[in-house]
């Protein structure tokens, strides 16, 4: 499954030298927590989130602090955070961004290893769309029928460009998929499974 099939294409954004009490105000009246921060050609400049604004609450961490002697970059980050007014100065830069292509299982990973909540889309510099974990989640919740699809049509058949039902079968009941057939190598299984893992919506893999 790709960001595309699960993205949000109708994106709020803001501009640079937005005023951060705007910012606030418009996650409050929408009901999100995050923005990406758009030039005028919609080239993605950043992100701004309920975080960035709440350094304006609680400020920066103490000059003197052990955290501030070890991490002085980080400290300065905080520190202008703090200071901010405008969206340029609160916002997270550079953002993390995917292009629509881009695999749900690498988004997934994306977001888990920076501790991230969204993805800017762009396709070249523009931002295309959105992906949060909200819609990673969703694309969890799946059939069986789905799935099967998935493995049998991208994985198999497009990706590893083997013939179904004569070289690998695959089944699929609440998630938990099997696999029967025989492949060249065991490196070549070993892929397969890991591939198979990915695929949103498997919580299993079993090889016979």
């Amino acid at each position: 499954m790709k960001v595309e099939e699960i993205m949000t294409r109708e994106v709020l954004t803001i501009g640079p030298e937005a005023d951060v009490r705007d910012v606030a105000r418009v996650f409050v009246e929408n009901g999100i927590s995050g923005l990406p921060v758009c030039g005028a050609q919609r080239e993605v400049l950043g992100v701004v989130s309920e975080g960035d604004i709440l350094f304006k609450e609680h400020g920066p961490v103490a000059s003197g602090s052990v955290f501030v002697s070890r991490l002085r970059g980080a400290a300065d980050k905080e520190a202008k955070k703090a200071r901010a007014r405008t969206v340029h100065d609160a916002m997270t830069a550079p953002a993390i961004t995917v292009s629509p292509q881009c695999s749900v299982a690498r988004a997934a990973r994306l977001m888990s290893e920076y501790g991230i909540n969204r993805l800017p889309v762009v396709r070249g510099d523009e931002l295309v769309g959105i992906v949060t974990r909200t819609d990673l989640v969703r694309a969890f919740v799946r059939s069986d029928e789905e799935i099967h699809i998935e493995i049998v049509e991208d994985l198999l058949r497009s990706t590893l460009w083997l013939e179904i039902p004569g070289a690998i079968g695959a089944e699929v009941k609440r998630g938990a998929v099997r696999l029967t057939g025989e492949l060249q190598t065991r490196s070549d299984a070993l892929l397969l499974e890991r591939l198979v893992g990915r695929v949103p919506g498997v919580v299993a893999v079993e090889s016979t």
